[in-house]
């Protein structure tokens, strides 16, 4: 018989993925320190969850953005984020990931403004 599935609170799944922060190597350990406050002071309603192994951030639903540690940091949307062409975009591709090795104010402000658009 499957065993029930055990509800976890806002405060677990932030721990979780503060876990997921920390088991990552430097320098990208404390870029993800940073992401997760870039994300949350981005959109407050936003709420943390580990998606796939990966710290994830969800609005009342499914997971809108992520990030993770590969060879590079990668700041990624899912399918269920808020998507629309770029302005003046003579193309039909929509940015949905993109690598980094360092976090910049540019960076960080680009990042910021990814969230607001993807989880209004």
């Amino acid at each position: 018989m499957p065993t029930a599935k055990k509800k976890t609170t806002k405060a677990d799944d932030e721990a979780a993925v503060k876990e997921k922060i920390a088991a990552m190597p430097e320098p990208y350990r404390q870029i993800g320190e940073r992401l997760h406050e870039i994300i949350l002071r981005s959109d407050p309603a936003l709420q943390p969850r580990v998606w796939y192994g990966m710290p994830g951030y969800a609005k009342s639903g499914p997971v809108l953005c992520f990030f993770r540690v590969d060879d590079y940091m990668t700041f990624g949307l899912t399918e269920k984020a808020d998507f629309s062409l770029e302005e003046g975009a003579t193309d039909k591709l929509m940015p949905s990931s993109w690598f980094f090795t360092e976090l910049d104010d540019a960076t960080e402000e680009r990042i910021a403004a990814i969230v607001r658009k993807a989880v209004r």
